[in-house]
């Protein structure tokens, strides 16, 4: 009779020091876990904040895509690598692109332990990975998209380091608003509900502004913030 090994706790398989501060990919049993500056963004244990988030700008494309092609989308945070997988894996989408500022945590995805979840989408031909600061890539790049699916903080209220604030300022916001193609839609992922980060979103010229709720195992529900791009 095989005798359960207790749980040593969590184990560090790689800790850097960055430009942002310190990134640690940890396992705790057979999950994998991102810290960054003491503070938890997420693990492998569910995905399906991650996946919704990809799927509801989906749904709430207005028209799905341009000109019937199939619709272009920036993923903002490479994180565990969910979105990014479970974008590749439908077919409706075009362009996929990604943008993450931590070197470190794109080396994990490229032949490290997280390749299991984002090797096959790594080599998708529809994946370009751009290392740069998502704040500065929004206000600075040429590249317009039918959907922005961010997911780099803890929520608009709730932000890993404090430059991360200025994406949901209203400069922030006008600049996530210029990204996207008219009809394009503007998906945000918060660990809590943001009344106030609705208000803004409505006062940077988004339209059918909501949350979308995702149930969790204990607590208040995460939320996936949805606006549209009008004109």
């Amino acid at each position: 009779m095989s005798v359960p090994v207790p749980d040593s706790g969590p184990v560090t398989l790689d800790r850097r020091e960055g430009p942002h501060g310190e990134v640690v990919l940890r396992r705790r049993g057979e999950e994998l876990e991102i810290i960054a500056n003491g503070c938890f963004l997420m693990d492998t244990s569910d995905g399906r904040s991650e996946r919704l988030l990809v799927d509801a700008a989906y749904a709430a494309l207005v028209p799905a895509g341009s000109g019937g092609a199939r619709p272009s989308v920036l993923i903002g945070g490479l994180g565990v690598g969910f979105s990014l997988a479970h974008a590749t894996a439908d077919p409706r989408w075009g362009a996929i692109a990604v943008v993450e500022r931590e070197q470190a945590v794109i080396d994990w995805h490229r032949g490290g332990p997280l390749t299991r979840i984002s090797g096959a989408a790594l080599t998708d031909p529809r994946v370009v990975i751009h290392h740069t600061d998502l704040v500065k890539y929004v206000r600075t790049a040429a590249e317009r998209y039918d959907a922005l699916c961010l997911d780099i903080d803890n929520g608009p209220e709730w932000t890993v380091t404090e430059d991360n604030e200025n994406l949901y300022s209203p400069a922030g916001l006008a600049a996530c608003h210029g990204r996207l193609k008219p009809g394009g839609v503007l998906a945000v992922w918060s660990a809590n509900p943001s009344p106030r980060f609705g208000e803004a979103l409505r006062n940077a010229g988004f339209t059918g502004v909501r949350e979308e709720e995702i149930p969790v195992a204990r607590g208040v529900p995460d939320v996936v913030h949805l606006a549209v791009r009008t004109a």
